[in-house]
């Protein structure tokens, strides 16, 4: 298509007009149509590797200058091979070829830069395109990931809820606290519906403040602490700049009943849990440490709270957030680093993506 629409260009070019005898239109067009033959197939070649190198190397707009040195000496480079030829089929007389070229040249340059850049800038928006395009795809793909991450930690943070060992000891040390304590069994009572609100909440952000994490979790402990007695002690240190840090909904709830679960349940004695959040160098580091048993291995399986957690970090602040666990013989420590920064900027990349929002919790560690 360039081929010919270069041929009729450069016909046009020579001041052909619709009063011009079709024959010497016919001659024109071919001789015309011989250059673009050349030109285009050469420029084609050689500019399907240089524009990318090209592009890599030098800023806009020296990239495009350079594009057209190259095309401009390209067009040069096929107006000889043209004129040769014409010259190999007897078109063109012994001692033509010098002012075939300089009359020629003039055309073959603006004609290949014309179609020449057009090409290149058509395909310079085609390779966006394709890469916007995977861009899209990929996300479209990330998104429905995070969307059966998202439901597989709402059920599971439901699951551990409704779990009968839990509401059913809850609503035992209700009944328990009625006749000697009324006012502590109305405050487990709200205790237990938050704890309910926050693992059916589906439209609320996915990231919510620390503070307001750190008042489910403590509304967790003592409903726990009502069971456990003494076997549970624990502790909450928050430096002062924590609290508005942003964090995943139900994360860190995640880790204290991580630690409840495989620290105090099982021992006669219980165990302590300290919960801490301290600031420093642009970072909040979250930990959840017990003086439990501890566990053999670190890792974290496929599908279990703490790796559901660990993944929403990833996705939520990428490579800007981490998790870990340590594991010391004499007690576990599990703890999360996110960016000190990340609330308000966190939440809106978070909001784009409401599937995140559902909530993980109820994870056991193995």
């Amino acid at each position: 298509m360039w081929i010919i629409v270069g041929a009729l260009g450069a016909t046009f070019f020579q001041g052909v007009t619709w009063r011009t005898p079709w024959s010497q239109i016919a001659e024109v067009f071919g001789v015309s149509l011989v250059f673009p033959m050349a030109i285009v197939p050469l420029v084609a070649l050689v500019m399907r590797r240089v524009a990318p190198a090209v592009g890599c190397r030098f800023p806009f707009p020296f990239d495009w200058a350079v594009i057209v040195v190259v095309m401009s000496a390209l067009a040069i480079v096929g107006s000889v091979i043209a004129i040769s030829v014409l010259r190999l089929i007897g078109y063109i007389g012994p001692g033509e070829f010098g002012e075939w070229f300089m009359g020629s040249l003039r055309i073959s340059l603006v004609m290949t830069l014309i179609f020449g850049l057009s090409a290149t800038a058509l395909e310079d928006l085609r390779a966006r395109l394709d890469e916007r395009t995977l861009e899209l795809r990929t996300k479209e793909r990330d998104e429905a990931e995070a969307r059966r991450l998202a439901t597989e930690a709402q059920l599971v943070s439901l699951e551990s809820r409704v779990n009968p060992h839990f509401l059913f000891n809850t609503l035992n040390s209700i009944a328990a606290l009625v006749p000697k304590d009324p006012d502590g069994a109305e405050r487990m009572t709200g205790q237990l519906a938050s704890l309910m609100r926050s693992s059916l909440d589906t439209a609320g952000s996915p990231l919510v403040p620390l503070e307001e994490e750190l008042k489910i979790v403590r509304d967790y402990l003592e409903i726990e602490r009502v069971r456990f007695g003494t076997r549970l002690r624990y502790s909450i240190a928050v430096d002062e700049q924590a609290p508005k840090t942003a964090i995943p909904r139900l994360s860190l709830q995640t880790l204290v009943e991580n630690s409840v679960k495989f620290a105090v349940t099982p021992r006669p004695q219980g165990a302590t849990i300290a919960v801490r959040a301290t600031t420093g160098e642009g970072r909040v580091l979250i930990e959840v440490q017990d003086d439990g048993p501890g566990f053999a291995g670190v890792e974290m399986p496929d599908g279990h709270g703490l790796s559901l957690v660990k993944t929403r970090l990833e996705m939520i602040f990428g490579g800007r957030a981490a998790m870990g666990i340590e594991n010391g013989g004499a007690g576990t420590r599990v703890w999360m680093q996110l960016p000190a920064d990340a609330g308000p900027a966190a939440r809106r990349q978070a909001q784009r993506r409401p599937e995140q929002g559902r909530g993980t919790s109820g994870a056991p560690r193995e």
